[in-house]
């Protein structure tokens, strides 16, 4: 992403709004930089663990379907409703304390939820990591960019964004996989194992004191009375509505394809690779015009669905390029939002960043709920249907919100 970091230099420090430190605290700040981004990747891993185990979770609860997503749709629900609290009260407390009590609770759930006895123990299980995801994914971000003088911001973004990706694009795969091979309990496990040892590095480093540009609650709201703001957080919700409203019934959708065991974990690492790929070429493409960048990727996540959906019994051949297109066509949407997103709400740059986390979590939530209801009348293939209503609603609103912020100077590289 070299050519997009010259873009994300000059932008880094105003969005996340921090006064990054001159020079490296105790250990070498890649390294920390290095825990930061596994806590990340972690995190999201915890937070879509289930996705890639669902059919095995239909089975061994005796649940529906619909009622497996609702681990994917209560989890974001939580966090949508509690994240920015969370990380407004935490907001006081030393960032390392934030990072590793966070990393802390992400493993020990993960290890309690592989003994479960039961669907609701499951779910109870998975709401302490909803509370305390939206503070770690703010903290983390604002703390890779101060390991670093400003002229460095961009590598320390990037290598977050990285974390970020792989966590979103890999997680579910790299589930399926264990599961698959070892065991469903040895899944939970690595969930587990990453968050505790991300937490382990980052408690023996010393992490330097963020300073905000913000320091005060009260001025953190002034982005709220901005409406061009909201429109860009509706544009979030509906987009990740679009991709969740298909992506988390994946596994489910493979099988009735024929694609089970190891043949899904292929594919699924497959949309993985297609993630990261598309990490890069977002990043090229907003640097050449954020304004392409947002009218095309609806377009290409709905014309991703069409293909998906008139395959019938596919070959593995054709099945990995058309996971390898919708990975990277599905990640360069989450880019270019958070980018939107946070563009948009840069005078309070934490809190706008946890309202995105929390309307990226709206967004699957509704996209989850309603597909997993559409799906039991109308079966897996329904999930593209209501993926295709959100892809069209996300273009419409990012049309009306555009102009606005080309108007007020907000946004780069139209």
């Amino acid at each position: 992403m070299h050519d997009s970091m010259n873009t994300q230099q000059d932008t880094s420090n105003s969005v996340l709004g921090t006064t990054p430190a001159r020079e490296s605290v105790g250990a070498s700040p890649g390294l920390t930089l290095f825990f930061i981004a596994m806590g990340l990747f972690g995190m999201f891993t915890v937070e879509f663990s289930v996705v890639g185990v669902m059919p095995m979770i239909v089975e061994r609860y005796g649940v529906s379907i619909a009622e497996a997503g609702m681990l994917v749709s209560i989890f974001a629900a939580v966090l949508a409703l509690f994240g920015p609290v969370m990380v407004l009260w935490l907001s006081s407390y030393e960032s390392k304390k934030v990072l590793v009590l966070s990393l802390g609770v992400f493993s020990v759930c993960s290890i309690l939820s592989a003994w479960a006895p039961n669907f609701a123990t499951l779910m109870a299980l998975r709401l302490p990591s909803a509370l305390m995801l939206s503070a770690f994914f703010s903290v983390a971000f604002v703390t890779a960019v101060s390991l670093y003088p400003p002229e460095q911001a961009a590598r320390a973004s990037s290598m977050a964004i990285m974390g970020e990706s792989a966590g979103l694009v890999f997680g579910a795969p790299v589930i399926t996989l264990i599961a698959s091979t070892i065991s469903y309990e040895a899944s939970f496990y690595f969930c587990a194992a990453v968050c505790g040892a991300a937490a382990l590095g980052l408690q023996l480093a010393r992490l330097p004191e963020v300073r905000s540009r913000s320091p005060r609650i009260t001025s953190s709201f002034r982005i709220l009375r901005d409406s061009s703001f909201w429109m860009a957080i509706t544009f979030s919700v509906l987009a990740f509505a679009a991709i969740y409203s298909v992506y988390s019934y994946t596994v489910e959708y493979l099988s009735s394809e024929g694609f089970r065991g190891e043949k899904a974990s292929l594919v699924m690492v497959l949309f993985g690779i297609g993630g990261l790929i598309g990490t890069y070429l977002a990043g090229r493409l907003l640097t050449y015009s954020v304004r392409i960048a947002l009218m095309v990727y609806p377009v290409l996540m709905g014309l991703s669905y069409l293909l998906l959906s008139f395959t019938n019994q596919p070959s593995l051949g054709v099945m990995a390029a058309l996971c390898l297109v919708w990975g990277a066509v599905q990640m360069g949407l989450v880019v270019a939002t958070q980018f939107l997103v946070t563009t948009a709400g840069k005078e309070a740059p934490q809190f706008a960043t946890s309202l995105f986390v929390s309307s990226a979590n709206i967004g699957i939530t509704a996209g989850a709920a309603i597909a997993g209801l559409w799906i039991t009348t109308a079966g897996v293939e329904g999930a593209f249907s209501v993926g295709w209503v959100f892809c069209a609603a996300a273009l419409i609103a990012i049309g009306a919100v555009l102009p606005i912020l080309r108007r007020n100077g907000q946004m780069k590289n139209w």
